[in-house]
């Protein structure tokens, strides 16, 4: 069975970026959909795809919170004169 890392590692492991988290996931999906994999390597990146695409989702989120923030601020301020 394969060493996982343990938390101290891990919380040394920088996040990926959303760009890289994504790049990341398309490879993965792409592995995943050219088999030949073990079935303990599939699951291996089937549960690291399923990280990439939580990462991704909290980054489009937080995005998408900035923008209505923005959005909201800027129609406060233009209703405001």
């Amino acid at each position: 069975m394969p060493a996982t890392p343990d938390d101290a590692s891990v919380a040394a492991t920088p996040e990926p970026t959303y760009e890289q988290a994504r790049d990341e996931l398309i490879q993965i999906v792409a592995q995943l959909e050219a088999g030949g994999t073990t079935l303990e390597q599939s699951l291996a990146l089937w549960q690291r795809g399923e990280d990439l695409a939580s990462l991704c989702e909290r980054y489009l989120d937080a995005a998408r919170a900035r923008l209505d923030a923005a959005t909201s601020s800027a129609d406060g301020g233009s209703q405001a004169g």
